[in-house]
């Protein structure tokens, strides 16, 4: 899945730090004022104009507009959808085949990467968005974001689970009452959505570039249109199956980290044992810290999810060392970092209906399997979603469940301390049904962001000497040992906002003694 649970560190402390003093949050509401295809409308039907695209390096040449297609496929009657879609033109003359960009998720947008300007050079670059997301029908449900704050003082207690089932089971009711066919908003009407574009974009063939999720889509792509696909890129390789985090192979991973603790000064001298210090906090939780509520399930998740990432993984590192010594206040903090940052950063029955319908097993006991006693944190974001019982979207087709040999050119870039999707799957499941593919795994890096923002110009150059020679250049990738130091953690935010906050309050106050003794001058003057 995607890196969207692990923003840069920067812009997290801000967040944090300003929900918090403030007490306000600012929620961006979302465009509802899709265009709904009128009774005249046409399946198969693209509307294109000019229009200016941003990328990171600059403003380029583009077409923007929507297509139109089935809501079902399979079904002629089938009412009409509209998605939009993002051309962006190739700088030079003689281009080389488009590429055709596909974003993690599931419940997030594929309409707002920002391209770096050499990939541009020689390929025009393809945006068209995901249905249940981007489009005129999206797979909203308020209902979840309610539930999902949990209720019972601990998020992952049975009691809070049980409400988030039957959020989702409102929500699924309540949008195939809206006329919703789920079964409609799977991977494979993807890949039809996607198969449209190309050819009304008159493409013979295709580059893709896919990121976490994006790679099962990348997967299924290429099995069902082999002769399509000329080079596939996956960053962040996710196999099927790995919608699920196993709680052994995240503790694998933090063992992982343990190891490089060990080898750094400055994390050695917080912890002899880093796997202890994880295990000891997760276990073993205050109820609070002053008057702010600590929650151990929502702390656990965004653990998890800031693990995604070298620098953010470095500020979870330092919660716990403070909280083993007796300082929770970056425990709370991330309790409130949860509340405020993850009911609305998803569309969640977009995420239901992609997730469920490809990797959900009928037979597991989810809720126990993710959270064994002996695990040093469990997998506290698969508990959370995999024991949310029946969703109606059907599964998809076996096959597509499944590897299968593709002989597609295919690049795989892992990260060796990605949590998301780690490198071993590439390795042991995916590569070896690659004839003709190739895994780069970047050290010490983590899950998507770490490859763009990290050694950002060494990923660009490997990306399109792949995509121009088949070869993938990777020397410009320098080692950069994983930096465990942190100068704005949780902790120190959450004591200076905390400062600030009874600072302001005060403030108040004496602003208000100050005028009731002006009222009191004046009333008896």
């Amino acid at each position: 899945m995607k890196n969207i649970f692990a923003p840069h560190s920067t812009s997290l402390r801000l967040l944090v730090l300003g929900t918090i003093v403030m007490n306000l949050i600012a929620v961006c509401k979302r465009d509802n004022s899709h265009v709904t295809p009128s009774g005249r409308a046409e399946a198969g039907k693209i509307t294109l104009k000019p229009c200016i695209f941003e990328a990171k390096s600059g403003h380029f040449n583009a077409d923007c507009g929507t297509i139109i297609v089935s809501e079902s496929y399979d079904k002629p009657d089938s009412r009409l959808i509209t998605l939009p879609v993002i051309r962006v033109h190739a700088l030079n003359i003689n281009t080389g085949e488009p590429v055709f960009y596909l974003a993690g998720g599931p419940g997030q947008s594929n309409m707002n990467f920002k391209p770096p300007g050499e990939l541009l050079a020689n390929h025009d670059f393809v945006l068209v968005g995901y249905r249940g997301v981007d489009g005129s029908v999206r797979l909203d449900c308020p209902e979840v974001s309610k539930a999902i704050k949990g209720i019972g003082g601990d998020l992952l207690c049975a009691q809070s689970l049980s409400g988030l089932s039957q959020a989702f089971s409102r929500c699924s009711d309540r949008l195939q009452a809206e006329g919703v066919d789920l079964n409609a908003y799977t991977m494979i009407d993807v890949i039809r959505d996607l198969e449209a574009a190309r050819t009304l974009l008159n493409y013979n063939k295709i580059d893709l570039l896919s990121q976490s999720y994006g790679t099962r889509i990348a997967q299924i792509y290429a099995y069902q249109h082999p002769e399509i696909i000329h080079r596939s890129v996956m960053i962040g390789v996710n196999p099927p199956g790995r919608f699920v985090w196993e709680p052994d192979t995240i503790d694998h991973q933090i063992e992982y980290y343990s190891k490089l603790c060990a080898l750094d000064t400055e994390c050695e001298a917080c912890t002899p044992d880093l796997v202890r210090t994880i295990s000891s906090v997760a276990h073993k939780m205050p109820a609070r810290w002053l008057f702010l509520p600590i929650d151990p399930g929502k702390v656990k998740v965004i653990t998890f999810a800031l693990l995604y990432h070298r620098k953010t993984a470095a500020m979870v590192f330092d919660t716990y060392f403070a909280a083993e010594k007796g300082d929770p206040s970056g425990l709370a903090l991330m309790t409130l970092a949860y509340n405020f940052m993850f009911p609305s950063m998803i569309t969640w029955g977009d995420l239901a209906s992609k997730a469920l319908s490809a990797d959900f097993d009928r037979t597991r006991n989810y809720a126990d399997e993710m959270d064994p006693p002996n695990s040093i944190l469990g997998s506290p974001f698969s508990k959370l979603l995999w024991s949310l019982g029946d969703w109606p979207t059907a599964p998809i087709p076996e096959d597509f469940r499944k590897i299968q040999n593709s002989n597609v050119e295919t690049l795989l870039v892992s990260g060796s301390i990605d949590f998301a999707t780690p490198a071993i799957f590439a390795t042991k499941e995916l590569l070896p049904a690659l004839p003709r593919g190739k895994q780069v795994i970047l050290s010490e890096m983590g899950h998507t962001g770490d490859l763009w923002g990290v050694q950002p110009q060494a990923a660009v150059h490997m990306l399109t000497s792949f995509y121009d020679t088949g070869k993938a250049d990777d020397s410009m990738f320098k080692y950069a040992p994983m930096d465990f130091g942190v100068s704005w953690g949780f902790p120190l935010i959450a004591k200076i906002a905390v400062a600030v906050s009874l600072l302001l309050i005060l403030g108040l106050l004496l602003v208000l003694r100050l005028a009731i003794l002006r009222i009191k001058r004046r009333f008896f003057n």
